[in-house]
């Protein structure tokens, strides 16, 4: 069986490779002329070498070495998840390690700082996403613990009515997994499908997977859940701009899934099955839960917080490159962006009157549209509503937000693991070597989307974890992450990564397994509904990219 797993492992491997080496053969099966070389010729040669030019052997170097260590790197990756069973922070680290020595080994550096700068980036990453995804996990509990996301799913209920309760199923999903965790969102929402089960007797399968497809979507694709935001910080994508289209991108994909669970509910009905021998639990009585405002707020605002952010930021930087243009201030294209962000932060420089008023502006929301600060704020909030609705004591309430914070700190490990993982691959130019593999015609722009979209579902089918793949595939492409090389913003290639991961759940997918067995579906049942649904919402997610790629690329 082991054997399997390993050979799994170096075959995903391979094939994630497989999708860029053709163009790495072609590049290097050019033959060089076997003609007589004339003056002129030698002379061009000559002025090439004199540029100090690459040669093409050189060249070819340049390129392979990347790959090689890249292809190194996911196998190790992938064998010890797979092969070894080995927790994802240990496998990430471990490949970091050896992604950084390779890099010396292969490209040249210092011996001295090849574990040092493994360490550094762990801890950088864990800078940049800690707090937000520690404060996520706390109001992920407290919302459960409190009743508030049980009012809000009562509200949807409420608000489509019990023959449109697969909308609501999926609304709830949808709104819940941006702060709490898929595993726990569909904890909470399968007893509401099994009671609506109970009340019409048909389409159990409908309302399961309704749940599913609300949860999923947002799992990948809109912070602060894990996956979406190490991708945004691995291509320097602001967290507002993540959101926003990670939102739209998501409610299509949304609305596709619910409309196949339909159809496939109506081919392959499935009647509910009791789970163990434990009685259905009893639900909460509406008194005992808080309202409906103050459940909603600690999702709402800070959403509202860091978008109302990078609105105002968005539309300063827009009037700021107006004045620029306007002065015909002549820049490279990362000169003006730096020029635009030094005037960001020093709005007295600016002399047009709408672009100094809005800097001043993105000042202020910059500090209370910041991810931090806004999820420090609604876990307050989400802690006072669990503090009065449950009378907690003190001591309560602290080890309630203990335990959060303990699931939440496998997740920051995993996550920052990851992060030092991508940095790695940055210092063994791998970003480069693509880059160079796709110049030139047709190596841009949607093809980019889709190479993102199959390297992040070749990584998903091999090892299961959603979040990983995500992790892997944004740190491989990161490299590429510029408007300049794509044609569009990178927050596409998010989208795209996230669609991907979503293509190929199986068995070795925890998602799987808490959707077969707290469904109480057989495997078969699960591979012939929730696979296949997840493979819709990944593919029109994905659509969906190409689509808003292209008529509103960001790209400016």
């Amino acid at each position: 069986m082991n054997r399997r797993r390993f050979a799994l492992a170096g075959l995903s491997a391979i094939v994630a490779l497989v999708i860029i080496y053709p163009r790495l053969d072609a590049a290097n099966s050019e033959e060089p002329s076997t003609t007589a070389p004339t003056e002129q010729t030698s002379a061009a040669e000559a002025g090439a070498d004199a540029t100090g030019n690459p040669e093409p052997e050189e060249e070819q170097q340049e390129v392979t070495k990347p790959l090689i260590i890249l292809g190194v790197g996911m196998a190790v990756v992938l064998g010890l998840i797979i092969g070894l069973k080995l927790n994802a922070f240990l496998a990430l680290i471990t490949a970091a390690m050896v992604v950084s020595l390779l890099a010396v080994g292969l490209l040249g550096g210092d011996w001295w700082d090849s574990i040092a700068r493994v360490a550094g980036a762990f801890g950088k990453a864990a800078g940049g996403i800690g707090i937000v995804i520690g404060m996520a996990a706390v109001i992920g509990k407290c919302m459960l613990d409190s009743g508030a996301a049980d009012r809000i799913v009562r509200a949807f209920v409420k608000l489509f009515g019990e023959k449109r309760s697969p909308m609501a199923l999926t609304g709830s999903g949808f709104v819940l997994a941006i702060p709490v965790f898929f595993d726990t969102v569909f904890y909470l929402l399968v007893p509401l499908a099994r009671s609506l089960y109970r009340r019409t007797q048909k389409r159990y399968l409908l309302y399961v997977l309704a749940i599913a497809c609300g949860g999923a979507i947002t799992h990948t694709l809109v912070p602060p859940t894990p996956g979406p935001l190490v991708m945004a910080t691995t291509l320097g994508i602001d967290v507002g701009l993540m959101i926003l289209i990670g939102g739209l991108v998501a409610l299509p994909s949304a609305a596709a899934g619910l409309i196949f669970s339909d159809l496939l509910d109506r081919w392959m009905p499935i009647p509910m099955r009791s789970i163990g021998d434990q009685p259905e639990p009893e639900p909460l009585k509406d008194s005992e839960l808080p309202s409906l405002w103050l459940s909603l707020l600690p999702v709402v605002l800070p959403v509202l917080m860091i978008s109302t952010n990078t609105v105002v930021e968005t539309t300063a930087k827009s009037f700021i490159r107006k004045e620029l243009i306007e002065q015909k201030v002549e820049m490279a294209s990362e000169e003006i962006n730096d020029k635009i962000k030094e005037l960001l932060r020093q709005p007295e420089q600016i002399t047009d009157a709408t672009a100094k008023k809005l800097a001043e502006c993105a000042g202020v929301t910059n500090v209370f549209g910041n991810p931090n600060f806004a999820l420090l704020v609604s876990t307050i909030i989400a802690i006072w509503t669990l503090v009065k609705q449950r009378g907690l004591t003190r001591g309560e309430m602290a080890t309630a937000i203990e335990t959060a914070l303990m699931s939440g700190g496998v997740i920051i490990l995993i996550t920052a693991g990851g992060g030092a993982f991508g940095d790695m691959l940055t210092v063994a130019q791998v970003g480069e070597a693509i880059k160079v593999l796709f110049a030139g015609p047709g190596g841009g722009g949607i093809w980019m989307l889709v190479l993102a979209f199959g390297v992040s579902a070749v990584l998903k089918i091999a090892q299961g974890s959603s979040t990983i793949a995500m992790i892997t595939s944004s740190a491989m492409l990161a490299g590429i992450a510029s408007p300049e090389t794509l044609g569009f913003h990178p927050v596409y290639l998010a989208t795209a990564i996230g669609g991907g991961s979503l293509i190929g759940s199986w068995m070795n997918d925890s998602g799987f397994w808490i959707f077969s067995k707290m469904s109480g579906l057989t495997e078969v049942e699960a591979l012939r509904s929730w696979t296949i649904m997840l493979i819709v919402l990944g593919t029109v997610s994905f659509g969906v990219t190409v689509l808003l790629a292209t008529v509103m690329p960001l790209a400016g």
